[in-house]
């Protein structure tokens, strides 16, 4: 059974969808998403610790070896992900019960778990997968189940934020395949090791140049690439908030990983992503949307849509990181992947508690919060107080490999950048501190209980884990700048 692992990991959720169908009931359903998840986390742990202990992991489905058959490869960088994806959705399961009876109907419960499972199918699949098309066929599975999870939010406006990220991400989508379509037509294989072999026989055609930017504009739409973000600020804002919580620490994530995987690994080989420009126009873009997201964050009431724009900034740091193109930056980029999704889990996590017992996560209804809610609004302290990279932090590690990585590459007024925009955050995180714990609580309010253990656990584990991760590095920056070397030896 050890040796089915890199497959079983996505095919149990994916088996696990329908039984939610069948069964209906929304404690068994949520029951069996629990026992998933954390099957599924248990399964990747095993899987990461034979990649670290033994190398790549080449799994050809049903025997036919690449490039005529499927081909699961997972190496460092692969492994990586998993692990966050799986742990997110590990924790965010066993802190939906509550949550859900909340903000989703009685009768569409079920629904719920069965679009959430399908969702982190294709976000594994996508993790896992060295085929380029069956990516995309993931890539499909985690979006539309993302836009059902989205649409399901109480408010109205979720529906209209759904829409808007079906439009969107169905062009991004379009565009891939179309790179993808051209790339096949020069190359004849769809396998990314194969592809990578191949592309720099005919990497000088205008074919393959065009074959880049359509997938460069693509997946930028996928990881919400300033300016290239409009549907997830309204996204994040009005879906339910356990989707909120999952869609902000994998989604993008992955989207991010896809792009270091075909500009690393399929086009490594080639220097297109140095020589075309590519690399420098991604750093200029991550830099704008630093801070012009971290501005527009500032002067948002509603806390959710106030971290949806800090993401888009976050975001900016990590494809920064990637742009670099050196082993410094794309390791940078890829501890801050892991690290913001920490953070920003913990941050969402705690609106949810804010969100099931206040009924809003308006910022005019939290004064005195903090007073009414001292555990829930903790864990959102110290969830922000990595997002503005304080020392003992994951944030912290982020920008601090992120700015070395700047000053490798002689880019020293980009380096200075990195904390300037970080002081932004320092605002908008105060904005909430200011309002929840020096403001009053208002006369005639009603009292609050905190959240149920069930939300507080898995909110407290992520905000310990951005401490944690923050003083202990081995692991993350460990396996992160060994990915990274791994990648640029074979590319770049």
């Amino acid at each position: 059974m050890g040796a089915h692992l890199p497959i079983l990991q996505v095919v149990l959720p994916l088996m696990a969808a329908p039984l939610c169908v069948i069964l209906r009931r929304a404690e068994w359903v949520w029951g069996i998403t629990v026992l998933v998840c954390w099957g599924v986390f248990a399964m990747t742990a095993s899987v990461v610790a034979d990649v670290l202990a033994n190398g790549t992991i080449n799994y050809h489905i049903g025997n036919w070896p690449p490039p005529w058959g499927i081909e699961f490869r997972i190496d460092k960088a692969s492994a990586y992900v998993l692990l966050i994806v799986s742990l997110i959705g590990a924790a965010v399961a066993s802190y939906a019960r509550a949550s859900v009876l909340k903000e989703i109907p009685a009768d569409r419960i079920y629904l719920f778990y069965t679009n959430f499972l399908l969702c982190l199918t294709g976000l594994l699949g996508m993790a896992a997968t060295g085929d380029a098309f069956n990516l995309f066929v993931f890539l499909e599975i985690s979006s539309l189940s993302g836009y059902t999870l989205i649409a399901m939010g109480s408010d109205k406006r979720a529906l209209t934020a759904s829409y808007r990220y079906l439009i969107l991400g169905t062009i991004g989508a379009t565009f891939y395949v179309i790179g993808l379509g051209l790339m096949y037509m020069m190359t004849g294989t769809l396998n990314m090791a194969d592809l990578a072999q191949r592309l720099p026989d005919v990497v000088g055609t205008r074919t393959i140049l065009v074959s880049l930017a359509f997938l460069t504009v693509g997946l930028s739409l996928k990881v919400a690439l300033f300016p290239l973000h409009l549907w997830l600020p309204n996204a994040y804002a009005y879906a339910p908030s356990v989707v909120t919580a999952f869609m902000a620490a994998t989604a993008t994530k992955v989207a991010v990983y896809v792009i270091i995987r075909i500009f690393y690994f399929v086009f490594g080989g080639t220097h297109v992503f140095a020589e075309q420009g590519v690399a420098e126009a991604m750093m200029g873009l991550a830099i704008a949307g630093m801070f012009v997201a971290s501005i527009v964050a500032v002067f948002q009431s509603n806390l959710k849509k106030m971290l949806a724009y800090s993401s888009v900034g976050q975001i900016g740091y990590i494809m920064l990181g990637v742009g670099l193109v050196s082993v410094s930056g794309l390791s940078a980029g890829l501890v801050h992947l892991f690290n913001h999704a920490l953070m920003k889990c913990a941050l969402f996590l705690a609106l949810g508690c804010v969100f099931l017992r206040l009924g809003s996560v308006e910022l005019k209804d939290m004064a005195g919060i903090g007073k009414r809610m001292p555990l829930t609004m903790g864990a959102f302290v110290v969830g922000g107080l990595s997002l503005i990279g304080v020392p003992l932090t994951v944030g912290f590690i982020s920008k601090w490999q992120l700015m070395t990585a700047a000053f490798e590459a002689d880019l020293w007024f980009v380096a200075l950048l990195i904390p300037l925009s970080s002081l932004i955050a320092v605002v908008y995180i105060w904005r909430v501190v200011e309002v929840a714990y020096l403001k009053p609580i208002p006369e005639g309010a009603r009292e609050l209980k905190e959240a149920p253990l069930s939300m507080l656990v898995p909110t407290w584990l992520m905000a310990l884990a951005a401490v944690y991760f923050g003083i202990d590095t081995d692991l993350t920056l460990g396996v992160a700048i060994d990915a990274a070397k791994s990648l640029m030896g074979e590319g770049l």
